[in-house]
C-alpha cells in the first residue's frame, strides 16, 4: 500500500500548524513548526491569503494527514458519510475515529498514529481474541481490543505507556492499561471527537467538484 515516507513536520509546516504526527515529541521546543512556522520551500515565507477554495482543500489535506488516510481511501469515507443517514461531516469524523489504528492510539498504546499503525501491523493487536493487522479495519460497538497475551510484556508498550498514561481517553472508549485493553461503548458523537477539524469545509469541497 502506498504512504507518505518524507519528513512528517513538513506536513505540519504545511498546514500552518501542529498535526501531532510525532505524538508526544511535537509539544516539545524543539519542534520545527515552533522553530520555523513558515511553509517549506523557497516560497513559505510568502504565505498568501488563502481563497474559499483554498481553505477548504487545506481543511481536507489536514483530515487527511492527521489520520494518516491518501486520497482514495478518504474519498471513500465520504461517500460513505454522505449515503448514510446523519450529518455528512459528523459521518465522516465518526469513520476516521473508528479506525483500528486510531483507536489503538486514542487507547494510549502509540504515541502517534503512525506508531499505532505499526503496532496493529505487526500483528500485534487483536479484536475480540482475533488478530487484526489491517489500520483501516472500522471497529464497532462492543468489540474488545487488546495487545496479544505473548506480546503484553514487550519493553515496547512499557516505553509506549510511560509516556501515555496520561493521555485524556475519550468518553465512547474504556481503555485499560494494567491489561492493555479497551472496549468500544458507544459511537463517538462530535463533541467527544477532539480533533480540530472543520469538517463543514470538507463537504463542501467535495460537494463544488
Amino acid at each position: 500500500m502506498a504512504r507518505y515516507i518524507g519528513p512528517v513536520c513538513r506536513l505540519c509546516r504545511r498546514e500552518g500548524e501542529k498535526l501531532f504526527l510525532k505524538g508526544e515529541k511535537c509539544a516539545k521546543n524543539s519542534c520545527p513548526v515552533s522553530k520555523r512556522p513558515t511553509a517549506p520551500g523557497q516560497h513559505g515565507t510568502s504565505r498568501k491569503k488563502l481563497s474559499g477554495y483554498g481553505q477548504m482543500l487545506r481543511e481536507k489535506q489536514k483530515t487527511k494527514r492527521i489520520y494518516g488516510v491518501l486520497e482514495s481511501q478518504f474519498r471513500k469515507y465520504f461517500d460513505i458519510a454522505a449515503n448514510t443517514p446523519g450529518i455528512t461531516g459528523e459521518n465522516l469524523l465518526r469513520q476516521l475515529e473508528l479506525r483500528l489504528d486510531n483507536v489503538v492510539y486514542r487507547m494510549g498504546l502509540g504515541r502517534s498514529r503512525t506508531e499505532a499503525r505499526q503496532v496493529v501491523r505487526h500483528n500485534l493487536v487483536t479484536v475480540n481474541g482475533k488478530r487484526v493487522n489491517i489500520p483501516s479495519y472500522q471497529v464497532k460497538v462492543g468489540d474488545v481490543i487488546q495487545v496479544r497475551e505473548k506480546s503484553r510484556g514487550m519493553d515496547r508498550f512499557k516505553d509506549i505507556l510511560a509516556v501515555t498514561d496520561r493521555r485524556a481517553v475519550p468518553e465512547w472508549l474504556n481503555s485499560d492499561y494494567a491489561e492493555l485493553k479497551g472496549v468500544i461503548n458507544a459511537v463517538p458523537t462530535r463533541a467527544q471527537i477532539t480533533t480540530d477539524v472543520r469538517e463543514t469545509l470538507i463537504v463542501e469541497f467535495y460537494s463544488n467538484k
